[in-house]
């Protein structure tokens, strides 16, 4: 069981380098178990029993299966993720010719680790809007193929380098593309243009527009002398999204469940397919009763915002607060922040913990240090838009927001059972 998530965990991460493709991904698994595609802009017709997804803007997506039992007596379970990570956007107007070498301006998307994006085999991949026979379209792309690096500068150019230096995101990340002659005048947009024509098998008239990231090529992968690490790019966050569909599929008929994956976390959740945007009301106004009945639904329902946490490093033990220190493979971590960083109750925590010891799933603890500040979910944001109760959870893992990050082999296996065991439980707080 536990290799077979893993594997499959893998495969989700490779076949998944911008929010778009995790998003399609999620929703192609949803197809192949029965779930209906909904589309905003066309009537619904749900009922009982039934299973259904819908997308917005391709980045995020809800799943919902409504049960059997009536809503006003059980209420939604629900899981939260995002689809989003840190990572290196291309600029509108993005070539640039440097010393006889193409390169691409790039925007640092959310709060990544610059370093480690040197020197990597880096591919692009993302969204491209074009005109085709007067109609505009967009398509997914992947260039899958190592096509640019970001070369670090020599020790030798650069002594201070292993004291720290500052990366000046405008000059020295733009990544290279390709060496050039004097007469040569790039065009992305060309090359956006050719790709179209040799993953999709189209002619575009005009690439419009795109939203394009870099993303390291190489694999997921377990590592380790006993195989007890995964490393990955994106961990933080797609571990949970597809730890809550392997948890979704699992979840019999009786009772109501929601999986939600919004994008955008990473710059703070504004916009029309993030957290702290209408999406997941607005699917649930278009399923539930109103008024009255909406609210008392509400708050029989609960939320589990899982993201990953901070694992305690054993090179920078002093980052954390001595008492709660999460380790690797020692079960999903419990989130706490007294200043609402993190939504979780004294009550929806004991009900996680509670759920965690009936099945047997190790659970562990994570406050910040009270002298550092804390990061935030999308708990906090989902809680106080739809007023339900909320608790954040995660996998502990190490170099978050890295271009490649390091999480547990044995927890996925760990975090799929109490999440499916949520999905199932007939009983909430």
């Amino acid at each position: 069981m536990r290799d077979e998530l893993n594997q499959g965990l893998i495969e989700f991460l490779q076949a998944s380098p911008t929010p778009f493709h995790a998003t399609a991904n999620l929703a192609r698994s949803l197809r192949a178990a029965g779930y209906q595609a909904l589309d905003e802009r066309a009537p619904w017709a749900t009922e009982p029993g039934g299973r259904y997804y819908v997308t917005r803007n391709d980045s995020a997506i809800v799943a919902f299966q409504l049960g059997t039992r009536p809503l006003l007596e059980g209420g939604f379970r629900l899981v939260g993720a995002h689809t989003d990570s840190p990572c290196l956007r291309v600029k509108p107007q993005p070539e640039m010719q440097r010393q006889g070498f193409w390169q691409l301006g790039v925007e640092v998307y959310g709060g990544a680790l610059l370093a480690p994006w040197f020197d990597r085999d880096l591919s692009l991949a993302g969204r491209v809007t074009f005109s085709r026979d007067g109609k505009i379209e967009s398509r997914l792309i992947d260039f899958r193929q190592p096509i640019a690096v970001i070369p670090n500068l020599a020790i030798h150019l650069n002594r201070e380098a292993n004291q720290g230096w500052c990366i000046n995101a405008q000059n020295e990340l733009p990544p290279i593309l390709a060496q050039i002659g004097g007469q040569d005048s790039p065009d992305f947009r060309a090359l956006l243009a050719d790709q179209l024509a040799r993953e999709h098998d189209l002619v575009a008239d005009v690439v419009l527009d795109y939203e394009l990231s870099f993303y390291d090529t190489q694999g997921a992968a377990i590592i380790g002398l006993h195989g007890d690490f995964i490393a990955s790019a994106r961990l933080d966050n797609l571990l949970s999204c597809y730890a809550g569909l392997q948890a979704l599929l699992k979840a019999g008929p009786e009772e109501s469940c929601v999986l939600v994956c919004t994008d955008h976390e990473e710059v703070g959740s504004t916009s029309c397919c993030g957290a702290d945007g209408p999406f997941l009301e607005q699917v649930l106004t278009r399923v539930l009763p109103e008024g009255d009945a909406f609210a008392r639904i509400i708050n029989r329902s609960l939320l589990i915002s899982a993201d990953n946490a901070h694992a305690i490093h054993p090179n920078y033990s002093d980052k954390h607060d001595a008492n709660h220190g999460p380790k690797l493979n020692a079960g999903p971590v419990i989130k706490v922040n007294s200043n609402q960083r993190y939504a979780t109750s004294s009550e929806t925590a004991g009900f996680f913990r509670h759920l965690c010891l009936v099945e047997e799933v190790p659970v562990q603890a994570f406050v910040t240090r009270s002298d550092m500040g804390c990061g935030s979910t999308i708990g906090p944001i989902t809680a106080s838009q739809l007023g339900v109760r909320t608790v954040d959870i995660g996998l502990p893992t190490f170099a978050m927001h890295s271009v490649r990050e390091l999480a547990g082999s044995h927890d996925l296996q760990h975090l799929v059972k109490v999440l499916a065991a949520f999905y199932q439980s007939a009983d909430l707080p």
